[in-house]
């Protein structure tokens, strides 16, 4: 046995964890199908002076214990609670081991991790110097206590040129010698490239930091470890910094998305500012802070326009070459120029906060599948996939020349791109002479087709244009560890399984967007609806712990969740307060808790949910009905069909989850309260919407309210019943029969909009109707998802659409959760799949499914073939990889149902056993199956 993975609880990266209180986990792994662990121990020891400890001698004298748990008598290996007596050791390194025995007494000790504690008891306030000193020169009395405690406080001053254009800052630093460990804090707003002597991996493959949150109460830092890129003598630091939604900048003709409207959106702050510490530690233990300054350097950018909607303009005559490395001289720099001393600047009035989420990243690079020139001086490129793009471009020309970058997710005709907005210009440049290699830093956007003015394919065409050398799109997405892919025999099923990825994977960032074009806006409903799709593919559980901060920073005075976290501006009416959207702040932790085993978020997000709670309970009509939202957004796009189900299905959710939480907090008061409430809205729900006595139809059967005073039936009203747990038992068969009459009367054709949509889906997958799913998703016109494919799309419209304002929408993806949960037959069964379930899809149509998921102890592979024949008989077989510390369970459709199955071994033995029923067991190991069901 050994430990295969582990980590902390809620962080990604753990260069600047900054509270006192943290939470571990770990996944093992051994051949021995017994194996388990009986008890563990962690232990965490910190270094004030830098230095590691020697592995062997873990958690050796010249280390300081700070937490032990003890030999502790456990299987758990999540959700492991650390917090020590007297906290971590500020802006230092720490250490520590998990060890675990099996059921035989044999200990295994885990490797030796590290973290990096920021100012956990700080974590919460402001910089000392976020004040601007000249006009607030008593500042120093303010914080007079704060200074006091030297060791645990922010050191540094916000710093900028009072402007709100681009710029660059840069401080040269001379180090007598080369430090044995060196980690950087930094945060730059809007967002900020950190640049340490021109090294491009200082920044750890990082674009777009810091995350995007509500800069007047959070502010996200980085850390960054640049250990191995300082040296001897000369060094230095610094930051690009761009506009992002901290300081929107439409300029003069870009696009903005208050544009549309009525200009809701106000600026977070006028003024860019970056802000840095840098810890330096040296083998003879001394170590050194360098803070940002009124010694800093500043001058404006060669990027003159930072438009967060993927607009830039840069001039490269003007780029101060090596202004990121040694040896440059800000009094050699004659283009453009003007280095000056920074300002010290106000700041953000957010509090500073680690960047636990995810960090965005660069992830496939598109190349081109065809090129073409329109017309002389422009030409287009076809990158295949619509996805998320940086595009990067390679010209060779003189200097002076123009050019424009165009995007789109489709063209006309003529193949020319069709920009979403007629105001919606992307990124324009002035190049340089020579060869010029160009990326934007501080936008993105979701295209396709890529349109470039003002150049031309050949070099030797007379034009004199710049000649494009390369242009390729770069996938911009969250770093959230991939998990998982499921592909079948069937190529249009597979083409809408890559579809939907596509769409989840280009909306991804520091938040969760429902389209990175021309909103991306962090709307909370696709957090929920989507995030049992999206953690069958990558590790949500850190960036949705950060959008459930997102969402307590979001929340207003009066308990009210707003549809949206971050806000970018102020929308009204139903767009503003949903329960479908809001009600994530309740609906999170339980996904966290359900899908990670991660608790940790409970403690911090009751409070706000009860007030949630209270805020809706003031909404309530006809004795606990909400129907005041969007009902099911999307379907005939915005007339509030089902309101009532859905809102008040939602709302029951939300108090049960609440009751779960209280039970966990060990809050008994507030466990029964709202273990009554939500008793009541289930009482009220029956009463007000299910129809029994067959007037109408020969059983029971829920309608929806949408016209008062007639009694409707659609296939919407049943399944968000089924799924929310709300049909009384005596009824079940009843309202599952509604539901697939529902559906026959339409036609098997989809009647859901977004949000109905994901339950008509799980319905369907208990009631093992794969048909009716694959017939839907076939349909020739809409709503219809083979209609995307058939019309060339790569990804997702936003309504069902064929001509659409935006093509890379995953508030429709739901069905992605159907082809794991239904077609691979996997699905968790306990908290962090400990148990979980493969029901082969004996009933469906497919021959051959294969898939797999790294599942949080461990990777799960299921393989299902029935294309082989034995005799006149199909012979269907499996192959099974259950993780150590889970159980599998095969379920089959009858009680005298049986399997052959053989463990493999690493001996190249194979176990062999016949095993029969229902519901049949696989321990840990790899299993060859064949079935006989």
């Amino acid at each position: 046995m050994k430990v295969k993975r582990c980590g902390i609880h809620g962080y990604h990266e753990h260069l600047g964890i900054d509270s006192d209180k943290i939470s571990f986990f770990w996944a093992l792994e051994s051949e021995e199908e017994d194996a388990r662990q009986v008890s563990y121990r962690v232990v965490v020891a910190g270094s004030p002076d830098g230095t590691a400890p020697e592995i062997a001698n873990f958690p050796g004298e010249h280390l300081t214990v700070l937490w032990d748990s003890g030999k502790v008598s456990s299987s758990d290996q999540r959700n492991i609670s650390c917090e020590p007596k007297k906290g971590f050791f500020s802006a230092s390194f720490h250490y520590w081991q998990v060890t675990v025995w099996d059921q035989h007494g044999n200990a295994c000790a885990g490797p030796l991790n590290e973290f990096f504690a920021a100012y956990p008891r700080s974590s919460g306030m402001l910089p000392p110097y976020s004040m601007n000193q000249t006009y607030m020169p008593h500042t120093s009395l303010i914080f007079r206590t704060w200074f006091e405690d030297e060791p645990n406080r922010w050191k540094g001053v916000w710093i900028g040129d009072r402007g709100d254009k681009p710029i660059y800052l840069r401080k040269s630093l001379h180090l007598e010698q080369k430090p044995v460990r060196a980690v950087v804090f930094a945060s730059g707003l809007g967002h900020f490239n950190f640049v340490c002597n021109g090294d491009p991996s200082a920044r750890n493959g990082h674009v777009l930091d810091p995350g995007w949150t509500n800069y007047h109460r959070t502010v996200q830092f980085v850390a960054y470890d640049v250990s191995d890129i300082l040296r001897q003598g000369e060094n230095v630091l610094g930051a690009h910094v761009g506009n992002g939604f901290y300081a929107g900048d439409q300029g003069a003709d870009r696009f903005f998305w208050p544009a549309y409207e009525d200009n809701t959106y106000v600026r977070y702050g006028n003024e860019l500012c970056f802000y840095a510490e840098l810890h330096l530690f040296y083998g003879d233990g001394r170590r050194e802070t360098i803070t940002t300054g009124p010694d800093w350097k500043v001058r404006k950018s060669a990027t003159t326009l930072a438009n967060i909607y993927s607009s830039e303009t840069t001039d490269f005559r003007s780029y101060p070459q090596g202004w990121d490395s040694p040896g440059f001289r800000e009094e050699d720099d004659s283009h453009g120029g003007g280095w000056k001393l920074v300002t010290p600047v106000t700041g953000p009035r957010g509090k500073l906060k680690y960047q636990s989420q995810p960090p965005v990243t660069l992830h496939e690079t598109f190349e081109p599948v065809s090129r073409k020139t329109l017309q002389p001086g422009t030409v287009s490129f076809d990158l295949g996939q619509n996805a998320s793009t940086m595009v990067k471009i390679e010209l060779l020309g003189p200097a002076g020349s123009e050019v424009k970058v165009r995007f789109s997710e489709t063209v006309d005709e003529a193949g020319r791109v069709l920009m979403p907005d007629p105001l919606f210009k992307a990124f324009e440049q002035d190049r340089g002479d020579g060869l010029e290699t160009w990326e934007p830093e501080f936008c993105f956007t979701s295209a396709r087709y890529i349109q470039v003015e003002g150049v031309t394919l050949e070099a030797d065409d007379g034009s004199g244009l710049p000649v494009v050398r390369s242009l390729v799109g770069q996938h911009v997405s969250s770093a959230a560890r991939r998990l998982g892919h499921v592909k079948t025999d069937k190529e249009d099923v597979n083409a809408l399984i890559n579809m939907c990825y596509w769409s989840f994977a280009s909306n991804l960032f520091s938040y969760h967007t429902d389209c990175p074009q021309i909103e991306k806006f962090g709307w909370l409903e696709v957090t929920h609806l989507l995030a049992p799709a999206t953690q069958y593919i990558r590790d949500m559980e850190s960036l949705y712990t950060k959008i459930l901060d997102d969402i307590l920073d979001a929340q207003e005075p009066n308990g009210l969740v707003p549809t949206m976290a971050p806000e970018m501006r102020y929308m009204c009416g139903p767009l503003h307060d949903t329960i479908t959207w809001g009600g994530a702040i309740a609906l999170l932790p339980e996904i966290l808790r359900y899908y990670y085993g991660a608790t940790d978020v409970f403690a911090r997000a009751f409070t706000p949910c009860v007030r949630y709670m209270e805020y809706l309970h003031t909404k309530e009509r006809d004795g606990g009905l909400i129907e005041h939202g969007l009902g099911d957004w999307g379907r005939d796009i915005a007339f509030g069909n089902n309101q009532a189900n859905i809102e008040t299905a939602v709302y029951y959710k939300c108090l049960r989850n609440v009751q779960m939480m209280a039970k966990e907090l060990g809050r008994p008061e507030e466990e029964s309260r709202f273990q009554l409430w939500a008793d009541r809205i289930y009482a009220t729900y029956n009463e007000r919407l299910l129809v029994t006595g067959g007037a109408q139809h020969p059983y029971a059967f829920y309608t929806s309210r949408d016209q008062l005073g007639s009694v409707d039936r659609n296939m919407v009203a049943q399944a968000v019943a089924l799924q929310f747990g709300l049909v009384p038992a005596d009824h079940k068969s009843d309202v599952e029969r509604a539901f697939l009459e529902a559906c026959s009367d339409a036609g098997n054709r989809i009647e859901a909009g977004e949000i109905g949509l994901k339950y008509l889906w799980n319905t369907l997958a208990d009631l093992e109707r794969p048909d009716i799913v694959l017939e839907m998703a076939r349909q020739q016109e809409h709503p219809s998802y083979m209609r995307f494919i058939r019309l060339g799309e790569t990804t997702l419209n936003e309504f069902w659409q064929d001509a659409c304002r935006s093509k890379c929408h995953d508030m429709l993806g739901t069905i992605y959760e159907w082809f794991y949960a239904a077609v691979l037959g996997l699905k968790p069964e306990t908290e962090a799949y400990r148990t979980w379930t493969v029901r082969p899809p004996l009933s469906s149509e497919f021959q051959y499914v294969e898939g797999r998921v790294d599942c949080p102890y461990g990777e799960i592979n299921i393989t299902f073939d029935r294309r082989a024949s034995d005799g006149d008989k199909q012979r269907i077989k499996m192959e099974v990889s259950v993780p150590m510390s889970t159980t599998a369970f095969l379920l089959l459709p009858n009680d005298d149902s049986s399997v052959d199955a053989v463990r493999q071994q690493s001996d190249g033995l194979g176990n062999k056993r016949n095993l029969k029923g229902k519901r049949v067991s696989l321990g840990p190991g790899r299993w060859d199956l064949v079935l006989h069901p």
